[in-house]
């Protein structure tokens, strides 16, 4: 794993989200998907984001970037992780995501449909 790259928050209300984030807090937007359900907010310079997920069934997650996902993934099933779906297509890779023994859900993504910048 190469770095954070973003942490999800559920929210009922994507309006309600980027009013808190925006106005209470003092984010900046980074991205604004509403239409998707989802509003990624700036924390200081920091490349992670916080991002307000308001699609169903959305959960806590922070996931972490690699380089390549498939790799990943078959290398973490070795040693046993289970995994809560098979790799899918994002905007900017591929993803995929797991818990912990906790409950806790974590993800791991790749940037491999755009340049590497980081």
């Amino acid at each position: 794993m190469k770095d954070y790259d973003n942490y999800f928050l559920p929210a009922d209300n994507i309006e309600e989200a980027k009013d808190f984030y925006k106005n209470q807090l003092g984010l900046e937007v980074k991205f604004d998907f509403s239409d998707k359900g989802m509003v990624a907010f700036q924390v200081g310079n920091n490349e992670p984001a916080i991002i307000v997920n308001a699609m169903k069934n959305a959960q806590p997650a922070i996931w972490f970037t690699v380089e390549d996902v498939l790799q990943s993934y078959e290398e973490l099933k070795q040693k046993g992780i289970q995994f809560i779906s098979e790799p899918y297509e994002i905007m900017t890779g591929l993803s995929v995501e797991f818990t912990d023994p906790f409950g806790n859900r974590l993800g791991l993504t790749d940037y491999s449909k755009k340049p590497q910048l980081r």
